[in-house]
């Protein structure tokens, strides 16, 4: 009987030992993808709204991590950025920048991260259904970011219209950002066995 009853609690001791192993892995692939998130950050080309590749860096943190840890890798990133942790693009930081003009860009992050994570979690990761969560999550965000964009501009400079609003913050992205989601989809298809 003593025997048995040390048995269990071995088995129990094992599988606590393992769930906590699980929580600290999860912990450090979020880590490493805010860390993955603030290095895209600084590769930027600057425009009227800075070409950077920190949506590529949520599209890739989402598709491995899948919907709840890549979400929070992203929460956990914009959240660091507005304390003033220098993480978004330039090295900087503060809530001000989030409540500049392309705030809502970042901000957007959050939306691509939940349509991505979403349909996927839902559909699978067959390569259609990876292309159209990715172009709907950058679509989430163009949409958000560039509402977003057309109410401070104009509070600050003036009236502008949806059409010089696409052809500034929208437009010049599209390519490129189809570029970010042929390499995420490459990546994830590479990596994605090695993600726990």
């Amino acid at each position: 009987m003593s025997n048995m009853t040390s048995t269990k609690l071995s088995s129990i001791s094992i599988t606590k030992g393992e769930g906590h192993k699980m929580r600290t892995l999860d912990l450090a692939y979020i880590g490493m993808f805010v860390a993955l998130t603030a290095i895209c950050s600084q590769i930027q080309i600057p425009l009227s709204v800075p070409f950077t590749l920190q949506t590529f860096a949520v599209l890739i943190a989402v598709s491995l991590l899948g919907l709840g840890r890549g979400l929070a890798a992203v929460l956990i990133y914009i959240l660091l950025g507005t304390i003033g942790v220098p993480v978004f693009a330039g090295f900087t930081g503060g809530y001000g920048i989030l409540l500049g003009n392309t705030g809502g860009y970042i901000v957007g992050f959050i939306f691509t991260a939940l349509v991505t994570g979403s349909i996927q979690k839902l559909f699978g990761k067959k390569l259609p259904v990876m292309i159209i969560s990715m172009v709907l999550g950058i679509l989430a965000c163009y949409v958000f970011g560039t509402a977003w964009f057309i109410l401070f501009y104009t509070r600050t400079e003036g009236a502008i219209s949806l059409m010089t609003a696409l052809a500034w913050c929208v437009f010049p992205f599209i390519i490129p950002d189809l570029c970010k989601i042929a390499l995420a989809i490459f990546l994830d298809k590479r990596l994605a066995g090695f993600i726990k």
